[in-house]
């Protein structure tokens, strides 16, 4: 299995974290866990919106011979805007990015039909530079202060000025779930970069990422991740190996 990440160009560092390829070898099955991300992602020659997951999502291997999978990574707070609705009407859903673009997508999936591999990612990122669209930038200070160990909702909406309600609904909206939700898949990703150094007691880590105790961690990870945490930490030090 080869995983490779790229730079977006400049002018989509602010909605963009990364453009993506995937190769995946036939009898491999993947596991895809929260990340407060969208994507958009060409899967099977089709064009498709995988919404921001609020569970783990199992594709099932496949049969054939190796796969190549690309897409485009939307930062935490920049899907509302760059897909023209609330970022929630896809959650935990693949959707056709023709039904997301009526008037758009069905050009943009005959062009990445016609292109070659390597220049399907330009398309794409060419396609959402055009959207000139912005990031919604109260959702991204709350995503980077929730990525805190011992952040409260409530300490950050106090923070930035706004009502819990208020900052609810606009995480809502651009993300696909709440600040709740984003705190918790904050926390699991500094469990798993804890992890990849050397090698330290679990309940040390969970401590350290932010989880009230280890019982906590464990009732997270298993929901984020269908995977007790030792389980899933052994399995993502395998992938990144």
């Amino acid at each position: 299995m080869t995983y490779r990440e790229l730079a977006p160009p400049t002018g989509l560092l602010p909605v963009v974290a990364c453009l993506w390829e995937h190769d995946a070898p036939p009898g491999h099955e993947q596991r895809i866990i929260p990340d407060g991300c969208v994507d958009l992602v060409r899967l099977d020659g089709e064009l498709v919106v995988v919404g921001a997951d609020t569970g783990p999502v199992v594709v099932p291997p496949r049969a054939a011979s190796t796969s190549c999978t690309s897409g485009i990574r939307l930062r935490p707070g920049a899907a509302g805007a760059v897909l023209g609705l609330p970022a929630s009407e896809v959650r935990d859903q693949r959707v056709p990015l023709a039904d997301v673009w009526p008037d758009a997508g069905p050009a943009l999936a005959e062009a990445l039909d016609l292109a070659d591999p390597s220049g399907r990612l330009d398309l794409l990122a060419r396609t959402v530079l055009h959207r000139e669209a912005e990031r919604d930038g109260l959702v991204a200070a709350a995503a980077r202060r929730l990525g805190t160990p011992g952040s409260r909702i409530a300490g950050v909406a106090e923070d930035l000025g706004v009502s819990e309600r208020h900052l609810h609904r606009r995480t809502v909206a651009a993300v696909g779930y709440g600040p709740k939700m984003l705190g918790r898949v904050a926390r699991l990703r500094r469990l798993i970069g804890l992890s990849s150094g050397a090698p330290s007691p679990l309940s040390e880590r969970a401590a350290r990422a932010g989880y009230a105790s280890q019982a906590h961690m464990s009732d997270e990870v298993r929901r984020l991740t269908g995977r007790t945490p030792v389980r899933f930490l052994e399995d993502a030090a395998l992938t990144a190996a």
